[in-house]
């Protein structure tokens, strides 16, 4: 007890340099609940995205073959194909016949997307088409506000009929009611039978209400003339034979698109990624540990240079204290008594860092929440327990390692030395 109340005392003495002293400590705790709670918050973006979608469903998408072995470097070679331009044009509409077929297959949907200029009377916007089939409805969380959407029998017969995004109906249309009315889309009239309600935008980009919905042989044919999909979302009847349905679907997609397989597991030659979404959260877990623990370790050198710095101020401390530290020898005090004395003042500096620094850090976390909220993200704000046990270990761990070899400096002093100093 006297050994703190001696250490607090000289913390209070010198509050210019214990505040220049814990900066860096600051710094890097902050850092350390910012990263936890983004972490946090991204984590519970990406699984609530997911859940749109439903825990009994499986997606396919196209991918581009790879000549990696390594399925993450496949992921990266493929995406980096992609954003290059590169087409797979071999998955279509036909595959998904052939899945509806599997016994586990509920119900299917599949996708595509064109960019297309909108207009009615003197409104016209830029606007996303896209295309989907009739399951799309029953599966997806979109509702129907206003009309209806397609049927299959519009969906085989091209027809010209649309289904509008909440923001769409409103930039084209106003406070007028849209339904039966016609659009134009290119040099085709487009009758409006249906408004989907407000949802919000996917992963803060895709958003919603923002597009305009159409039959997808439709807008294969009439529109961008190509036969294949983007992707495709199944919906199962019984989600614990989830692992193999996905390898049903599989099986089936290589042989529609001539695919052999040079070896049991090897996904190489693939032209398509299917994946339920039990991997698909298995996949975000594995991805938000790994940046995690990268943070933390850039944060770790932000801490690595708030303890050099309690170091030096501790080392300066022990010069200017020689006197002190002579007396208390000359009076009995051993060389544990003078080391624990300067441990204990050191630790109690990362210590006031660290509380600092995790109010600062929760402050600014909110903060980024708020903005994340405020731009149409549905943003969790939290802190994990393993936040704050992260950033006390840390600074104490801090305040010992930088300050010990100050704290023996001062222990092994000689008294008479000390006192002549």
């Amino acid at each position: 007890m006297f050994l703190i109340k001696t250490a607090t005392t000289s913390i209070k003495t010198h509050k210019m340099r214990t505040f220049l002293t814990v900066l860096g400590i600051v710094i890097g705790i902050a850092s350390i609940i910012i990263v936890f709670s983004a972490g946090a918050g991204v984590e519970s973006l990406l699984k609530d995205q997911l859940e749109s979608f439903g825990s009994n469903t499986v997606i396919t998408e196209i991918r581009v073959p790879s000549n990696k072995k390594n399925i993450a470097a496949q992921g990266a070679q493929s995406g980096a194909n992609i954003v290059q331009g590169v087409q797979i044009t071999s998955l279509n509409l036909d595959d998904q016949k052939d899945i509806l077929k599997l016994p586990n297959i509920q119900d299917s949907y599949a996708g595509i997307m064109s960019q297309e200029k909108a207009s009615y009377k003197n409104e016209s916007r830029k606007i996303i088409i896209f295309g989907t089939n009739t399951g799309f409805i029953n599966i997806d969380k979109s509702e129907i506000e206003f009309g209806r959407f397609f049927t299959k029998n519009e969906d085989n017969s091209l027809a010209k009929v649309v289904v509008l995004g909440y923001k769409v109906k409103e930039k084209l249309f106003g406070a007028s009611d849209a339904i039966g009315k016609q659009i134009q889309i290119r040099n085709l009239k487009f009758r409006v039978i249906g408004i989907i309600a407000e949802r919000g935008a996917y992963m803060g980009s895709l958003d919603f209400d923002n597009q305009i919905y159409m039959p997808i042989k439709t807008l294969q044919k009439r529109l961008m003339n190509v036969s294949h999909v983007t992707y495709m979302v199944h919906v199962l009847k019984n989600s614990d034979a989830g692992q193999e349905t996905a390898a049903g679907i599989r099986q089936i997609l290589r042989e529609n698109h001539n695919i052999r397989k040079a070896e049991p597991g090897d996904t190489r030659l693939d032209d398509f990624t299917v994946m339920t979404m039990i991997e698909a959260q298995e996949m975000i877990n594995t991805i938000m540990g790994a940046i995690t623990l990268l943070l933390i370790s850039i944060v770790t050198i932000s801490l690595v240079v708030g303890g050099v710095g309690i170091m030096n101020i501790m080392y300066v401390a022990v010069s200017e204290r020689s006197k002190e530290i002579g007396l208390r020898k000359a009076v009995g005090a051993n060389y544990g008594d003078i080391m624990r004395q300067f441990l204990i003042e050191s630790v109690l500096i990362t210590l006031i860092g660290a509380i600092i620094g995790i109010i600062v850090g929760i402050i600014i976390s909110f903060l980024i929440s708020l903005g994340a909220n405020y731009s149409g993200l549905n943003w969790e704000f939290s802190i994990p327990a393993k936040a704050y046990w992260t950033a006390i270990c840390f600074s104490i761990i801090c305040g010992i390692l930088f300050g010990l070899y100050p704290a023996r400096k001062a222990g092994k002093l000689d008294p008479i030395m000390a006192l002549r100093a």
